[in-house]
């Protein structure tokens, strides 16, 4: 088997995010070769290559861009940037896997469809929970009517961070709980229903100094059937998805922030006792699912495979953000 010719990656940012997990587990991956990170703190930028063993830092994002080596960008940038420079990075040739949400609203994240079939790049959304091998465990246990008929999903994902200096904590910068971690909840209840809500509710509690929603609870009706959420960046951090079915369910044990250093754990149930008693416990062998994300673009990039999660699925998952943003408002269903 010939070696893997990895696809070479620049950062745009040196984000916690990007420096702490991303970077680190895409330097593991068989396809991926991280070469150069931009900052606008050149300092920031050169102490982060540095850390990481990254050959090139850039003082400016279009220098990034402008380096021929880099072939693909990973944009980590705060949400109100990750439209803008993807379309930049796209129309400068990369390709662009973008965090989570992909934009700030579902009209300005179609403008990157445009943009991505005119450039002929690949863009893809860094949902990495969507690679992950015991979501794709879930999904097929799901189809294979193993728990029956799904008459409903619930989801709570929290973290607990007030720092008015934290972007996630400035509206401006599309903060607040449903865009950073809201879109998890909606993004895996439709990829078990397998369709569309028809309509979904929401109720938001912000917070009165940053207006940012610190609590936000929401319902999806996939008619039939329904998914329930809670999220909040000012809660006891937790995170766990139910799905019901009509002869059983399936606990995702940590569902989001999968740890790379232990296997993962889902829980098949069918139902007979109350008290839990797991009729089967999936184990996933170790991995990192920010190292499949990485290398599964990577492979794509190469020609070898499609990208595992196409960008017309973010538009619609931004739909259904919005129309809970917008129910939160008028305190009545509204249809993504």
């Amino acid at each position: 088997m010939l070696p893997a010719m990895k696809v070479k990656w620049g950062v745009l940012g040196a984000a916690r995010i990007a420096t702490q997990k991303v970077v680190p587990a895409m330097q593991c991956g068989e396809w991926s070769e991280v070469v150069a990170i931009a900052s606008r703190d050149a300092a920031k930028g050169a102490a982060a290559a540095a850390a990481l063993g990254i050959a090139r830092s850039y003082g400016a994002y279009e220098a990034l861009l402008a380096d021929p080596e880099v072939e693909a960008i990973y944009n980590p940038l705060p949400n109100h940037l990750h439209v803008p420079w993807t379309a930049r990075a796209a129309e400068a040739g990369k390709h662009v896997l973008c965090e989570k949400p992909i934009g700030m609203n579902a009209a300005e994240a179609e403008t990157l469809l445009e943009v991505r079939d005119r450039t002929g790049v690949h863009v893809q959304e860094a949902f990495m929970t969507r690679v992950n091998p015991q979501w794709l465990r879930v999904v097929d246990e799901v189809r294979s009517g193993r728990i029956g008929d799904v008459r409903a999903v619930s989801g709570v994902f929290s973290y607990f961070n007030d720092d008015p200096a934290n972007i996630r904590n400035q509206v401006e910068c599309g903060g607040g709980a449903l865009m950073d971690i809201g879109c998890y909840l909606i993004n895996t209840a439709r990829a078990i229903f397998r369709r569309e809500p028809q309509r979904v509710s929401g109720s938001i509690e912000r917070d009165p100094r940053s207006g940012t929603d610190i609590l936000t609870a929401l319902t999806m009706d996939f008619a039939p059937g329904q998914a329930t959420g809670m999220c909040s960046t000012q809660l006891v951090p937790a995170q766990r998805v139910i799905v019901y079915g009509s002869r059983g369910r399936i606990d995702v044990e940590v569902p989001f922030n999968a740890p790379p250093d232990r296997p993962c754990r889902v829980f098949v149930d069918d139902g007979n006792t109350l008290q839990g008693g797991w009729k089967d416990t999936i184990e996933f062998e170790t991995c990192n699912q920010y190292t499949v994300q990485g290398d599964l673009f990577s492979r794509a990039v190469r020609g070898l495979g499609p990208l595992p999660y196409p960008l017309e699925d973010s538009v619609l998952n931004m739909r259904v953000i919005d129309a809970v943003f917008k129910a939160a408002r008028t305190g009545r269903w509204e249809k993504p």
